[in-house]
């Protein structure tokens, strides 16, 4: 079994080191079932199964391969990589709380072993400055 990652506050924001990803994402939605979706090859960040339909992250660039001209909210991913628990309480609030102070939008993520923040293109280096402000803070 995996460790279930840290649930301390104060370590989870001093140790956070926020990586940004390069590439330009995109959310797209389609009302396809999932099973008949190219996955393989559109190779999603995320799935999201909704009423309305499913929301599919992946690159800007495999979205137009595949045909969703229709994407929307081109975004950069940030990545903290430490190991979070899914139980750990407060961690999210405090960054989108301080990211909203900005006007920075978020969408944010929790996968198993690290927490991920969507964020618009134009203010991806700009979150970057700011979460690297929190995890200063909390180092004290």
């Amino acid at each position: 079994m995996a460790p279930l990652g840290e649930n301390n506050i104060q370590i989870l924001l001093a140790t956070m080191q926020p990586s940004l990803d390069p590439t330009t994402y995109v959310f797209l939605t389609t009302k396809s079932p999932l099973h008949s979706l190219p996955l393989s090859t559109l190779q999603p960040q995320l799935i999201v199964q909704e009423e309305e339909g499913t929301t599919i992250v992946t690159t800007e660039a495999l979205a137009a391969s595949h045909g969703f001209n229709e994407s929307t909210f081109p975004c950069k991913k940030i990545s903290l990589t430490i190991h979070s628990s899914l139980e750990a309480v407060g961690l999210i609030a405090t960054i989108t709380n301080r990211l909203k102070d900005h006007g920075i939008s978020t969408n944010v993520v929790s996968g198993y072993f690290h927490d991920h923040i969507y964020v618009s293109i134009v203010r991806a280096e700009e979150a970057m400055r700011v979460l690297g402000e929190i995890a200063a803070e909390a180092r004290g």
